[in-house]
C-alpha cells in the first residue's frame, strides 16, 4: 500500500508507519461509543463548596503553591474564522442571491448579522474599523443608514481593511476599557498575574499556536509585556510551541484508502485539538492551569474567576497529599494489613471517584496493592464544571472503563450513542458541561514527570467528512485533550459559577453584558 516515497514522507513528518495502519483501521472499524453509566451532578460526582470550605482552599492553594512552578497553558491555535461565519454568510448572499441576502437583514435577533451592525460601535475594535474605512473615503454611519454592510464586512475581514479572517482569534480586540483595548492573549496575561505568580514575581505562561502566527504572536506579547509587568509589578515567562507535524492524521478516501494529493504524496490534517496532549507533555511544571483562549471575562468579572481559580488548585492539592501519601505507604508492602488496604480503597472511590471491579476486593494483598498504586499513580486533574444553561460543549459523566472500573470522564455528543434511548436520557438529563477550566498536576509522588501520552485512550477519536479539491475525503481526530487524551487520569468535578465563564465563539458573543464594560 505504501511505496518509499510514502515512507520517506512519513519519516519527514516523524510518524511511524504503525500508527499510520491505525488510523486506517479506525476509519474501517470506526470509534466506539462511550459507555457512560449516568450523568454527573452535584448530587453524585461533582462537588459543591461551602463559602468556608473555598476560602480553605484558597488557603491551601496560597500555601501549598509556595515554591512551586505554577504555569497556565493556552490553547490558542484557534483561527477566527468560525467567529465570523455569519459575516461570510452575509457576503456570499450578496454576491449570490439578492433574496437570501434581503432575508438576512430582516432577522433582528441578538444572533443575527443585522444586530451585529446595528450595535457596531460596542465592539472593541470599532475605531480600528471605522478608521481603515476612512482610509478609504467612506465614513462608517452612512454605509449603515444605506445598508451597505457588505462593505463595512469585507473592511473588517480582508486584507485591505483590519484582515480579521486571517488573524489567530488571540490577537482579535475583545474588550475596550478607559485606558485601552485588550485582546484574549493579554486578557490571559492579566489573569495569570492574579495566580500563577512565584514568590519571586515570576508569571510563566505558555500559549500553543500555528506555525504561520509565530511572529504575530511574539510581536504582540512583547508589546503587551512590557504594559502588565510595569502595571503588575511582575515578570512574565512567556513560551509559545506549534503542534507537532508527527499528530497529523491522514485522510483516507469513501474506501478507506489513503487520500493522495494530485501530486500523488499522502494527504495529512491536522489531528485536531487532542494533538496538544504532547505539547502539555512537554510543560515542565508542577501544577498547570488550563484554559481556552476565547473563554475570558473583562476585568469587572475577574474576581469570581480568581476565587475559584485558586479553590480548583487548593482541592488538587490536599487530594494530591493524600493520594502521594498512600503511595508511599503502599511501597512498603511489609506493613500493609487489609484494615489500612481497605482504608484507601474507600479513599479512591468517596474522593477520586473511582468505582473498582469487585475481582481485587476479594484477591490478596499483592494484587490489591498493585490495583491501587496503578489506579492512585496517575496525572490529576480538578476540573471546573458550570451548570448547563444552554451553551455547547461537554459534559460529566460517571463511565465504564475498559478494565471494568467506573469513573469520571468529560464525553462531548459525539462520543455518545445518542440512538440508543437510555444514552439519550442520560445525556439530557445532564446538570452541568465542561466550560474547560482545568487545574492539573502532572508529577507522580517521586517527583517524576508521567509520560501523559501513556494516559491516553486512543479509541475515543473521531471521524468526520471534509473534502479536498472537490473530492470527498475523511478525516480523523485525535482523542480530545481533555476528553479521551486524559482518558487515564484521576479526575475531579467541581461546580464553579457560570460567570466565571465567558466563552467567545461567534462574533456576537461580544455583545454580551459580560463582555461590555
Amino acid at each position: 500500500m505504501f511505496s518509499k516515497k510514502d515512507l520517506n514522507q512519513l519519516d519527514d513528518l516523524g510518524i511511524e508507519l504503525q500508527t499510520i495502519e491505525e488510523q486506517l483501521e479506525n476509519f474501517r472499524n470506526g470509534f466506539p461509543f462511550l459507555e457512560i453509566i449516568r450523568e454527573a451532578t452535584a448530587k453524585s460526582g461533582i462537588i459543591r463548596l461551602e463559602e468556608d470550605e473555598i476560602q480553605k482552599y484558597i488557603d491551601i492553594f496560597e500555601t501549598e503553591s509556595i515554591g512551586k512552578k505554577v504555569v497556565k497553558f493556552v490553547p490558542a491555535s484557534g483561527a477566527a474564522t468560525r467567529m465570523f461565519k455569519s459575516l461570510y454568510e452575509l457576503i456570499s448572499n450578496y454576491t449570490s442571491s439578492e433574496e437570501d441576502y434581503l432575508n438576512l437583514l430582516t432577522d433582528k435577533s441578538p444572533d443575527s448579522v443585522f444586530y451585529t451592525f446595528q450595535n457596531i460601535e460596542y465592539f472593541a475594535f470599532f475605531d480600528d474599523l471605522k478608521n481603515a474605512l476612512n482610509n478609504k473615503g467612506l465614513e462608517i454611519n452612512d454605509l449603515r443608514k444605506r445598508n451597505e454592510f457588505v462593505t463595512i464586512a469585507k473592511t473588517l475581514l480582508y486584507h485591505e481593511g483590519l484582515n480579521y479572517s486571517n488573524l489567530p482569534k488571540g490577537l482579535i480586540k475583545f474588550h475596550k476599557y478607559h485606558e485601552g483595548t485588550r485582546t484574549p492573549v493579554e486578557e490571559h496575561l492579566v489573569e495569570a498575574a492574579e495566580y500563577c505568580k512565584s514568590t519571586d514575581n515570576i508569571v510563566s505562561v505558555h500559549f500553543t499556536i500555528y506555525s504561520e502566527h509565530r511572529k504575530l504572536f511574539k510581536k504582540h506579547i512583547d508589546e503587551a509585556k512590557k504594559i502588565f509587568e510595569e502595571k503588575f509589578g511582575v515578570k512574565f515567562l512567556i513560551s509559545l510551541s506549534e503542534q507537532k507535524p508527527s499528530t497529523n492524521t491522514i485522510a483516507a478516501d469513501l474506501n478507506d484508502k489513503p487520500f493522495r494529493n494530485p501530486d500523488g504524496t499522502l494527504l495529512f490534517r491536522p489531528g485536531g485539538h487532542g494533538a496538544l496532549i504532547e505539547n502539555l507533555n512537554d510543560t515542565d511544571a508542577d501544577i498547570i492551569f488550563i484554559k481556552n483562549i476565547d473563554n475570558i471575562a473583562p476585568d469587572s468579572l475577574k474576581a469570581k474567576t480568581f476565587i475559584y481559580k485558586k479553590a480548583l488548585a487548593g482541592l488538587l492539592f490536599e487530594l494530591q497529599e493524600k493520594i502521594f501519601g498512600y503511595l508511599e505507604i503502599l511501597d512498603d508492602t511489609k506493613n500493609i494489613d487489609d484494615k489500612l488496604l481497605d482504608k484507601i480503597f474507600r479513599f479512591a472511590e468517596k474522593e477520586l471517584f473511582i468505582i473498582p471491579l469487585q475481582t481485587p476486593l476479594r484477591v490478596g494483598k499483592n494484587k490489591k496493592i498493585a490495583y491501587l498504586k496503578k489506579k492512585l499513580n496517575r496525572p490529576l486533574r480538578v476540573c471546573g464544571m458550570v451548570r448547563n444553561e444552554g451553551e455547547p460543549g461537554g459534559g460529566p459523566f460517571w463511565t465504564k472503563n475498559t478494565d471494568g472500573t467506573i469513573s469520571l470522564q468529560i464525553a462531548e455528543a459525539s462520543q455518545i450513542d445518542l440512538k440508543d434511548p437510555e444514552y439519550n436520557k442520560i445525556f439530557q438529563n445532564s446538570t452541568h458541561f465542561n466550560p474547560v477550566d482545568l487545574v492539573c498536576s502532572t508529577k507522580d509522588y517521586k517527583g517524576k514527570k508521567f509520560d501523559l501520552l501513556q494516559f491516553t485512550d486512543k479509541k475515543t477519536g473521531f471521524i468526520s467528512e471534509k473534502s479536498k479539491d472537490g473530492k470527498p475525503l475523511k478525516a480523523q481526530e485525535l482523542p480530545g485533550l481533555w476528553n479521551g487524551a486524559m482518558s487515564d487520569w484521576n479526575t475531579i468535578f467541581m461546580e464553579v459559577p457560570i460567570e466565571t465563564f465567558s466563552p467567545v465563539k461567534v462574533l456576537n458573543d461580544l455583545l454580551r453584558e459580560q463582555h461590555q464594560i
